[in-house]
């Protein structure tokens, strides 16, 4: 085999191998539920193919449409055996004139760039 036909197959097996396997965190559904000061409870559904330590969905976020940070939910540990999850985070001040929030997933390898959801505040 050439060098040239070695670093070719290395590369392959490098980008077939689980960390890269398993793409980006995706967020699959989610919901609010806010009080009347606005104050919003977010329930999301990620789905990621976890392989471990050193690839899993690591959290996930509300924005604004603007792209403003409201709040953040780190998740501390994979998720390997369950798949999609369900995890909330309570306490996000919804701004009076933001009528829908964008709700992305991160994941410990590739960063945000999985499918997001845009979700109704009411």
């Amino acid at each position: 085999m050439t060098c040239f036909n070695f670093a070719v197959v290395a590369c392959l097996l490098a980008c077939f191998s689980l960390r890269c396997w398993a793409g980006e965190a995706d967020v699959i559904d989610a919901t609010a539920n806010c009080d009347a000061d606005r104050v919003c409870t977010f329930s999301v559904t990620v789905q990621h193919e976890d392989s471990g330590w050193e690839h899993y969905a690591d959290h996930w976020r509300v924005l604004t449409p603007q792209q403003e940070e409201l709040g953040k939910r780190v998740l501390l540990h994979p998720h390997v055996s369950e798949q999609p999850f369900l995890r909330a985070l309570s306490g996000i001040a919804v701004p009076r004139n933001t009528t829908e929030v964008i709700i992305e997933a991160h994941d410990s390898v590739h960063g945000y760039g999985g499918s997001k959801l845009l979700v109704n505040v009411p």
